[in-house]
C-alpha cells in the first residue's frame, strides 16, 4: 500500500514537472509576440538593437569594464540615515562589498588623484570628494541576487516614481511594487500585480509631454535591467558554503510574463530598449570629447592607457554608426525658457533618485544602483550639452562641457549593465526554448 502511494506520489511529481516544463517553453511565445518591432516615441525596432548589440557593442563593452580604468568606481559605503534601513542575515553576507585592493592598486590610487587634481574641473564632483569614499572593485563585486530584505526595500522604487516621474497621487501605477506574500527584497527591483488595469494610468501617461514621457521610460528601463540582472545572478543554491549563481527562468516569468504581470512585463521590457537607446545616442554624441589627442584614461601604465583609449574610441565608432538614433532633438524644442524650466526639473528630479539610493540598506544593491543612476545622469547630460561638445577645443580643456574619471566610469558601465540585460534577455528566450 506504501509502495503504491509513493508511486502514485512520484507519477503525480512527474505530470507536474512536465506540465510546469510545458508552460516554461511556451511562456516566451507570448513576450516575444508583443516584443517586437518599433518603439514607441522614436523610430528604431526591437530587432536591430538585439543584433546590433550582439555582435558589435556586447563584446567590446565586456573588454573595455576589465580594464583598470573601469573596473575601479569610487563609493562611499555610508547610507542615508534619515530613513529606516533594515538587514537581514543572508544580505548582510551576500550584498556584503568586497573591499579587497592590492598594495600596488592603492598606491595607484594615489596617483590617479594626484592627476585629476591637477585637471581643470567645471562639474560638481558630489561623492568623489566624501571624505569616506573608497574605489571598489567592481569586477569582485558583481551585480546579483543578495537576499537583501527590509521594511526600508520596497520603499526605494515606490519612492523614485512617486516622487519624481511627474506623477500626481491620484494616478496610480498598474503594478503594486508591494507583495506582502514575497521577500521583500525581491520587492525592491520587482514588479506585483496589483488592482488597476494600467489603462487609466497610459492613459495619462500618454497626455503627457514628450519629455517626461521619456523621464519615466528611463526610470521605467532601469529598473527592467536591474530586474534581469538579478534574473540571470541568482543564488540558486548554497552548499557547505558554496554558493550557486545562475539564471532563475521561475524568477524571469514572475517578473515578465505578461499573464502574470497583467501585460506590464512586455510594456516594461520594451522601456529597456528605450534606455538602451538613449544611452547609445550619448556616446555617439560624446565621442568628440575623448578624441581629442590630450584626453587620456590615466592609470599610470602607459600601454594599458592607450590600450583602452583605442578600444574605447571603437566603441564610440560603432555607436556613431547605428542607422536609428533616437532624435534628442525633439526634446526641449518649445519657448527656451519652458525648455530651461524643464531641464531643471530633469536635474534636480535625477539628483533625489540618487539621494534615495542611499536609502537602499544593501551596500552591494547601493553601489550598483548609484554607479547606475549616475551613469544615466551623465548620459543626459551629454545629450543636453551638444552645442558645447560641438565647440570644445582641439587642444584644451573647455570650460563648457568636462567630464569627471568618476563620470566616465559610471557612464561606461551603465552602458555595459544594458548592454547585458540584453544580452540576458536573448538568453532567458533561449533557455525557455529548450524546455519546450
Amino acid at each position: 500500500m506504501s509502495s503504491a502511494r509513493g508511486a502514485a506520489r512520484r507519477t503525480a511529481a512527474g505530470t507536474g514537472l512536465a506540465v510546469r516544463l510545458l508552460l516554461l517553453g511556451s511562456i516566451w511565445t507570448p513576450v516575444e509576440a508583443q516584443l517586437s518591432g518599433l518603439l514607441d516615441d522614436c523610430l528604431c525596432d526591437i530587432e536591430s538593437i538585439d543584433n546590433f548589440n550582439t555582435y558589435k557593442i556586447f563584446p567590446k563593452i565586456q573588454k573595455l569594464q576589465e580594464r583598470d580604468y573601469f573596473r575601479y568606481y569610487k563609493y562611499s559605503k555610508r547610507a542615508n540615515n534619515t530613513k529606516e534601513l533594515e538587514d537581514c542575515e543572508q544580505a548582510n553576507k551576500l550584498g556584503a562589498i568586497n573591499s579587497t585592493l592590492s598594495n600596488q592598486s592603492k598606491e595607484a590610487f594615489i596617483d590617479w588623484a594626484r592627476y585629476d587634481d591637477s585637471q581643470d574641473h567645471f562639474c560638481e564632483l558630489d561623492d568623489e570628494r566624501s571624505p569616506d569614499a573608497q574605489y571598489v572593485d567592481l569586477l569582485l563585486n558583481p551585480e546579483r541576487y543578495t537576499g537583501y530584505k527590509g521594511a526600508s526595500a520596497w520603499r526605494v522604487w515606490n519612492s523614485i516614481y512617486e516622487e519624481n516621474c511627474f506623477k500626481p497621487r491620484s494616478v496610480y501605477r498598474p503594478l503594486n511594487p508591494l507583495a506582502p506574500s514575497r521577500d521583500l527584497y525581491l520587492q525592491l527591483f520587482s514588479f506585483f500585480p496589483g488592482e488597476d488595469d494600467g489603462e487609466s494610468f497610459y492613459t495619462w501617461l500618454e497626455g503627457l509631454c514628450l519629455e517626461k514621457r521619456v523621464f519615466y521610460k528611463l526610470i521605467s528601463g532601469l529598473h527592467v535591467s536591474i530586474n534581469l540582472h538579478l534574473c540571470a545572478n541568482y543564488l540558486l543554491e548554497e552548499t557547505w558554503g558554496k554558493p550557486r549563481w545562475g539564471h532563475n527562468v521561475k524568477e524571469f516569468i514572475h517578473r515578465f510574463d505578461p499573464i502574470e504581470t497583467k501585460g506590464e512585463g512586455p510594456r516594461r521590457l520594451k522601456n529597456l530598449y528605450f534606455l538602451y537607446l538613449i544611452e547609445l545616442r550619448a556616446l555617439s554624441k560624446v565621442a568628440p570629447y575623448f578624441e581629442r589627442s590630450f584626453v587620456d584614461l590615466y592609470t599610470g601604465n602607459v600601454r594599458e592607457d592607450a590600450e583602452s583609449k583605442t578600444l574605447l574610441l571603437d566603441i564610440f565608432r560603432d555607436t556613431k554608426s547605428f542607422p536609428m538614433h533616437f532624435d534628442e532633438k525633439s526634446m526641449f524644442a518649445g519657448d527656451k525658457k519652458g525648455a530651461k524650466s524643464l531641464k531643471e526639473e530633469f536635474r534636480l528630479h535625477f539628483k533625489n533618485i540618487s539621494r534615495i539610493m542611499d536609502c537602499v540598506g544593501c551596500d552591494k544593491c547601493r553601489l550598483w544602483g548609484k554607479l547606475q543612476t549616475q551613469g544615466l545622469g551623465t548620459a543626459l547630460k551629454i545629450l543636453f550639452s551638444e552645442k558645447e561638445i560641438q565647440n570644445l577645443p582641439e587642444n584644451s580643456p573647455s570650460k563648457g562641457f568636462q567630464l569627471t574619471r568618476q563620470e566616465i566610469v559610471a557612464l561606461l558601465n551603465a552602458f555595459g549593465r544594458l548592454s547585458t540585460s540584453i544580452k540576458e534577455l536573448q538568453n532567458f528566450k533561449l533557455l525557455l526554448q529548450h524546455t519546450r
